[in-house]
C-alpha cells in the first residue's frame, strides 16, 4: 500500500540530456535499497524533461527517501546537469494498483 508519494521534474542543460538520462539510470540502485521505497521511478518526458516520481506506504519513507542516496546525488549534480533548480513535490496518494493488489475495493463493488 502507498499513500504518499514525490516527483520531480528536471530539465538538462544543453548538452547535459544523456549525461542526465544515465544519471537516472544509475540511481536505480539506491531505490531497490531502500525498504520504504515501494515504487521508484525515472522518466523521460522528451529530449531534455525528466522527471522522478516515487511512492511510499508512509511519510517516514519518504523523510528517508528525501535523506538517501538519491537526493545525495541529486544535490551534487544539480549545478552542473540541470538548467533549473529542483523542484520536489510532495503529494499525497489517493487510489493505486500496484503488482499483488488484484483485489477490488468494497467501494468499487
Amino acid at each position: 500500500m502507498v499513500n504518499v508519494g514525490l516527483q520531480v521534474r528536471l530539465e538538462a542543460k544543453p548538452g547535459k540530456e544523456k549525461e542526465l538520462e544515465e544519471f537516472l539510470r544509475a540511481q536505480l540502485a539506491y531505490a531497490l535499497g531502500e525498504p520504504g521505497t515501494t515504487a521508484w521511478f525515472a522518466v523521460k518526458l522528451d529530449a531534455k524533461t525528466f522527471g522522478i516520481f516515487d511512492a511510499f506506504p508512509d511519510e517516514n519513507g519518504r523523510h528517508a527517501h528525501l535523506e538517501g542516496e538519491i537526493a545525495k546525488a541529486l544535490g551534487t549534480v544539480a549545478s552542473s546537469l540541470l538548467a533549473h533548480p529542483l523542484a520536489i513535490e510532495k503529494f499525497e496518494v489517493l487510489a493505486a494498483k500496484l503488482p499483488g493488489s488484484g483485489e477490488v475495493p468494497d467501494s468499487l463493488g
